[in-house]
């Protein structure tokens, strides 16, 4: 298995560099982040981190948000929920507007702490809970939650295994993330939807760090499980991936948000071919207009957009909601403060992104801004290429797409 700890160090070591604390501008916007350039989802974390980063420069070119320049102050924060929150409260202090968050463990953490600051707070985390406006008024999803992702695979799934011919119920072995990342998907809803369409799903923990899956797939193989769904970033699936059909492994690999991109592809080579991933937001190759700022912008920089996966066009455009709030807000004259920012928000109906992600659409009782997506499956892994399997408006059990795209 090649190693991906080079690269992803040597990235790291020059996004770690942060907008740090200086005298503010009196009409300056000042906006705070979190990134895990070092820590265990580094795999996806560093493209994230760079499209958020490089958004902020790409709108101050731009005269930023109605004139008024931006600032993005950020740090690594390794994936430490203690460390998040001592960067969340230290980051208010001076004075961020709206905060963009990572992980699931240390976004649900501060939960209270957001509602209590009024901070209008995005993460790329997609937990289910954070799209609760009455629980997290201050948290918004500018994706299709992970639990909804796992309901609409479901779906597929059962749809697959009746097309097959196959008798019973579709079985299915969940192998998830060691985190609350991982576990969010079946703890949130995953479980009791399974139950409720006859779905037998198996939830198997993945290790950090493990370099073989061994046990896990000689328990997946008695189970008899058609059917693996991966709740992990790219690296650690990419090993699973391989090294299950190595193993002869006879099932459908399916990846969820954080392994279904181009760096899978790129590290599990042609045991990517066949793999079905829900992306809810455009590989930068997709010929969208949402992706059009941002290829010019890479380009602009000597950067190869080919190189980028899609986790680059989840976090220009997840920090792109926010600061459509924040124009908002100084179009209608009114202060900007994190009241103002969320209502702004909740006046998003159908909001485009271009093809980039689906229509966004918030109020004040929902912030989750999408259910559905859309499934694609590997068909040639070097060089990537994929093909649409089925959009799934996620509103319901009954309603699916109209089918290939």
């Amino acid at each position: 298995m090649r190693s991906t700890r080079s690269p992803i160090l040597a990235a790291a070591l020059v996004l770690c560099a942060c907008g740090g604390s200086g005298e503010r501008a009196e009409d300056e916007i000042l906006i705070a982040a979190i990134f895990d350039l070092t820590g265990p989802t580094a795999d996806v974390g560093l493209d994230y981190a760079a499209a958020v980063q490089g958004h902020v420069e790409w709108l101050n070119e731009q005269g930023g948000i109605g004139g008024r320049p931006v600032r993005l102050i950020y740090q690594d924060y390794g994936y430490q929920v203690s460390r998040a929150e001592q960067l969340y409260t230290q980051f208010v202090q001076e004075g961020a507007l709206i905060f963009m968050g990572w992980g699931t463990g240390d976004t649900e953490a501060l939960q209270l702490k957001i509602a209590e600051d009024r901070i209008p707070f995005a993460s790329a985390s997609l937990s289910h809970v954070l799209g609760d406006a009455e629980a997290s008024p201050y948290n918004f999803l500018v994706a299709t939650s992970y639990s909804d992702q796992f309901k609409i695979v479901l779906r597929w799934i059962a749809a697959d295994h009746r097309a097959k011919g196959r008798e019973g119920n579709a079985r299915v072995a969940f192998m998830h993330s060691a985190s609350a990342f991982g576990y969010s998907p079946w703890a949130q809803g995953g479980e009791d939807y399974a139950r409720e369409i006859r779905v037998d799903v198996t939830p198997y923990e993945m290790p950090r760090a493990a370099t073989d899956y061994t046990a896990e797939f000689s328990r997946i193989s008695q189970s008899g499980a058609d059917y693996i769904v991966f709740q992990n970033t790219s690296a650690p699936a990419a090993v699973a991936l391989r090294n299950g059909r190595s193993l002869g492994v006879d099932a459908t690999f399916v990846c969820l948000n954080w392994c279904a991109n181009a760096l899978l592809m790129r590290l599990a080579g042609v045991d990517a071919e066949g793999v079905i991933g829900a992306i809810p937001y455009a590989p930068l190759t997709d010929d969208v207009p949402g992706v059009e700022d941002i290829r010019a912008y890479l380009e602009s920089r000597g950067e190869d957009y080919r190189e980028k996966t899609n986790a680059y066009t989840q976090g220009w455009w997840t920090l792109g909601v926010f600061v459509e709030g924040l124009r908002r807000v100084v179009e209608a004259g009114q202060e900007l403060n994190g009241e103002n920012i969320k209502q702004a928000l909740e006046t998003l109906d159908g909001f485009d992104t271009g093809g980039a992600g689906p229509p966004l659409t918030f109020t004040a009782t929902d912030h989750r801004g999408s259910k559905g997506l859309r499934l694609f499956r590997v068909e040639e892994p070097s060089p990537p290429r994929i093909t649409g399997v089925r959009r799934d408006s996620g509103s319901s059990a009954s309603r699916t797409a109209s089918g290939r795209r």
